[in-house]
């Protein structure tokens, strides 16, 4: 095996800090893109004459073939070819998603439109992460993903407050130019433009070098599955641990809308404005707390101290999951935050470590996998898991009861997979495992 030419010194986090910004605006974009579709779906399946089924379907099912097909060969090309250029065209695919969302005259057009937008934000998370590890050194990387990450919490949350906002202007009329277009059409229009203009920063970016090689970019496939392989102990429930998690939060973020309407009684325009600011404010608290977490406890000597963050988090949100049967809107808020909030911190604190206890080279890879399997399991399953547990309850009007039930088993899946994931951590990116084998 040869040994890869070292990489020049990392920039520090000042000077890094005008491209971690840029790759933020862009995550930004991407998943208000991707979770806009969410807000309007009530609206959606109307006018289509959809069912709670084929709504899940369309929400779910279609990001799980995106993630399932695409991430892992957007994966393998993060680790050797030009990143800043992979994304860009990735933002050019979720653009297009959206457009097509605009005009989809079915449900398979519609369908369509969702896997575009899923794997042009899904694979520019994967572009995103990697440029954000060798940008900056491994004991700055916690604030380095920190910034990053807001940029999908301000996404998701965007996707409810200007979502939602955007509908409200269509169906009161204040948008004449696009005065031919229902307002779940022209919501998605308008976005569609406003893409294509946050995306420019990324035009600026410039490839850096990459760092913490222990084969090479170029090793043949066999040996970064050995080296894969190798890893298994630790990646498995790691894997697992955040998978869990984001079925929890998916299911949430899909079913939030309807539980407020139906049993609520409550519009888009009501609950659009502080449902965004919610997922704002504990998405953003739980990404600072999740990259101080993990900066933190790679400076403990305990082994996976990294983890410890994460195994917290996942276990103050198996009570959490039980917003959807909350007596107020109040606990609902207040729960749904708080459940928000632990998913942000593992999911910042798990991509921390897979960008410092795994080789360069592999990175990309992972990370990919990883997504692969969360849209499989938690974007495919986990919507369809809650209308599948309310019929086996008696129907939609079990919806919420449903959502909790699924959130709190899977919230305790992954407190177990995480405390498994901290005793079989490596000490390094490029430690040797054999001997743990």
């Amino acid at each position: 095996m040869t040994t890869p030419m070292a990489a020049p010194p990392a920039l520090g986090f000042g000077r890094a800090l005008p491209s971690l910004l840029a790759l933020t605006l862009a995550m930004t974009i991407g998943f208000a893109m991707m979770g806009s579709f969410a807000t309007v779906q009530e609206s959606v399946k109307a006018e289509l004459r959809l069912t709670d089924t084929m709504l899940g379907l369309i929400q779910g099912a279609s990001a799980a073939l995106a993630l399932v097909v695409c991430s892992i060969p957007v994966g393998i090309l993060v680790d050797r070819v030009n990143r800043v250029r992979l994304m860009i065209g990735l933002a050019l695919v979720w653009t297009l998603g959206t457009a097509l969302t605009a005009v989809a005259t079915g449900t398979a057009m519609l369908f369509a439109a969702r896997v575009l937008t899923a794997t042009g934000t899904t694979g520019a998370l994967t572009a995103a992460l990697s440029l954000t590890a060798d940008l900056c050194a491994p004991a700055q990387r916690g604030r380095a993903m920190l910034i990053v990450n807001l940029g999908k919490t301000a996404g998701i949350a965007g996707a409810f407050a200007l979502g939602g906002w955007l509908f409200g202007r269509f169906a009161s009329g204040a948008m004449p130019v696009f005065s031919g277009l229902s307002p779940w059409r022209g919501t998605h229009a308008v976005l569609a433009l406003l893409s294509l203009v946050m995306i420019v920063p990324l035009l600026l970016l410039r490839e850096p070098a990459r760092r913490e090689v222990a084969a090479s970019i170029r090793a043949p496939f066999a040996v970064l599955v050995g080296e894969l392989w190798s890893r298994r102990r630790f990646l498995i429930p790691l894997f697992v641990g955040q998978v869990a998690v984001v079925m929890a939060d998916n299911a949430a973020l899909v079913w939030a809308a309807p539980v407020l309407s139906r049993h609520f009684g409550l519009q888009p325009g009501d609950f659009a404005g502080w449902m965004g600011g919610l997922i704002l404010v504990s998405g953003l608290a739980g990404t600072v707390l999740g990259g101080f977490a993990a900066d933190i406890g790679q400076k403990s000597e305990v082994r996976g101290g990294l983890l410890i963050g994460a195994l917290a988090a996942a276990t103050l949100g198996v009570p959490a999951a039980l917003f959807p049967v909350g007596p107020t809107v109040m606990w609902f808020a207040i729960a749904l935050g708080t459940l928000t909030l632990c998913g942000a911190v593992t999911g910042l604190i798990t991509s921390v470590a897979l960008t410092v206890l795994i080789p360069n080279e592999l990175r990309g890879l992972c990370i990919g996998a990883f997504i692969a399997i969360a849209g499989l399991i938690g974007f495919g399953i986990a919507p369809s898991l809650v209308t599948w547990t309310s019929g086996l309850l008696g129907g939609e009007s079990h919806l919420g009861t449903a959502l909790a039930i699924v959130g709190v088993a899977t919230s305790l899946l992954s407190v177990i997979a995480f405390l498994i994931a901290i005793q079989m951590a490596p000490l390094s990116a490029t430690a040797d495992l054999s001997d743990s084998d």
